[in-house]
């Protein structure tokens, strides 16, 4: 089995729908009507590998059930959502999402990028890099700072293992849109620089590892 997805939404056609894509890639997928449901169901499940979440729901919104998983856990969150609106994006990656996805869509492309996270966070490997007091274990996706373990999502754990791979490079945000989003992410800078603003905090001292190189975008320097 290729992995357990959660798919909430309120429409019961769009849950058949992604369900039936998914399942014929081997996903077991379970459903969730509303944001309770959602939250019920997830919590219900130790072994869930990603969250498809729509944002208008009746009882609890996206957002709402957002902020519930990520108070315990990174997993990877797919938003599905009508409403693209620059300051909708911006609150949801500050809030901890992965990718957007906007309504309608085609489930061929949904599907790819479900398997493209999965592939990115389950073929790490092993390899654990250690730089300045920081240490990634891609195996075991964590991140510590002097010894302390950090609380990073998804995508937080993914930019910073690109700039510590890529360290004293200056790397442009298209590149880091290409490698930590995907070619296919219809992305702008401020997704990058919200990200890294997210990082640098959560790092504390070594955020400033984390350089701007302006006009093109950032580096990694422990130096």
């Amino acid at each position: 089995m290729a992995g357990k997805i959660l798919v909430v939404d309120d429409e019961d056609r769009m849950r058949k729908l992604v369900r039936d894509y998914l399942a014929a890639k081997g996903f077991s997928v379970l459903e969730a009507k509303d944001g309770d449901d959602a939250v019920e169901v997830f919590f219900s499940q130790k072994d869930i590998a990603l969250v498809l979440l729509d944002v208008m729901m009746p009882k609890m919104d996206g957002w709402a059930v957002l902020k519930t998983i990520r108070e315990h856990s990174q997993v990877p969150v797919i938003m599905l959502t009508a409403r693209t609106e620059e300051q909708d994006e911006l609150q949801g990656f500050s809030l901890g999402v992965d990718e957007y996805i906007g309504k309608p869509f085609s489930p061929k492309i949904l599907v790819a990028r479900v398997e493209a996270i999965l592939r990115r966070s389950g073929a790490e490997g092993d390899e654990a890099l250690s730089v300045g007091g920081v240490c990634l274990d891609k195996g075991a996706h964590k991140v510590t700072v002097d010894g302390e373990e950090l609380e990073l999502s998804y995508k937080e754990f993914e930019l910073l293992a690109y700039f510590i791979e890529n360290r004293g490079l200056a790397l442009s945000r298209e590149k880091i849109l290409n490698r930590v989003w995907n070619y296919d992410y219809f992305g702008d800078a401020r997704t990058i620089d919200t990200h890294v603003k997210k990082l640098r905090s959560k790092m504390g001292e070594k955020g400033e590892y984390i350089k701007t190189v302006w006009g093109m975008g950032y580096k990694f320097d422990a130096d």
